[in-house]
């Protein structure tokens, strides 16, 4: 489903991406990544969306924010909000799918074909307005894991589903161990 001369952008709901890949067991190598779509087709942007906690002195996140912005990637960040639930657990609260859904309406013009690395159902219509305008909309993420992370209104309006765990070997990377990026620390919603 992928044109060598068709102008590819990526957006990668980060917390989304990073969820899906550990229900699969592996990490996501971003290098290898990027570079599996370039040869696809002519990779314009790849966007990386993600809130981040700015009063932690430190960010379990913030090195690969770093390292994905010095290394090809549109970098798209906000404060993530931080509140008590109800019973007394600390949560972690930044949803970026008005930034995700403004960037790719601003950039379909020019891209022949997006692809979106989401499983979140509230994509689906981005997804019908973009197939609207002309663009081919691909979604990346699992129906492998229990439950599986891909609204099925998400997957039928995509013109092409990619299954996450079928990337894995050209993609993926063991896990880490504890010490690994949590992105899963933060909740959208």
């Amino acid at each position: 489903m992928f044109y060598k001369d068709e102008r590819l952008a990526l957006f990668i709901d980060g917390s989304n991406l990073y969820a899906a890949a550990k229900a699969l067991g592996f990490d996501i190598d971003y290098k290898l990544l990027r570079q599996e779509f370039m040869r696809r087709g002519k990779l314009l942007r790849a966007f990386y969306y993600t809130a981040l906690l700015e009063n932690d002195e430190y960010s379990p996140i913030r090195p690969l924010v770093d390292w994905l912005h010095y290394n090809g990637f549109t970098m798209v960040t906000k404060p993530a909000k931080e509140y008590t639930d109800s019973q007394g657990r600390r949560k972690v609260k930044g949803n970026m799918d008005i930034e995700l859904t403004v960037d790719a309406m601003e950039l379909a013009p020019r891209i022949d074909h997006i692809v979106l690395f989401s499983g979140d159902g509230d994509f689906r219509p981005l997804v019908e307005s973009l197939q609207r305008q002309g663009v081919r909309v691909s979604v990346v993420s699992t129906i492998r894991s229990h439950p599986p992370m891909i609204a099925d209104e998400l997957r039928r309006q995509a013109d092409n589903f990619i299954e996450l765990d079928e990337l894995k070997e050209v993609i993926g990377r063991p896990p880490r161990e504890a010490s690994a990026i949590r992105e899963n620390d933060y909740e959208a919603s």
